[in-house]
């Protein structure tokens, strides 16, 4: 199964709500922030999800293939 990378990109750091690293590994990373208000989601040569808002962008290696696959097993909303 292919692994899926991410990127966030944040106009500045008060968008960043919460970046929580354990000490331990194997424990659950997060990472929460405000993109502000929807202006644009694209799929970008059929292999990146980019999401764009006002503060900022979240892009996933994601392809319209893989959204369909998963949309088809209810796996999305």
């Amino acid at each position: 199964m292919k692994e899926h990378g991410f990127s966030v990109r944040l106009k500045s750091k008060e968008q960043i709500i919460n970046i929580s690293i354990p000490e331990k590994n194997g424990e659950a990373v997060l990472i929460e922030g405000i993109l502000g208000d929807l202006e644009k989601v694209e799929i970008i040569e059929d292999a990146v999800l980019r999401i764009t808002g006002t503060k900022g962008t979240l892009m996933v290696d994601l392809s319209e293939e893989d959204l369909r696959m998963r949309r088809g097993r209810q796996e999305l909303l």
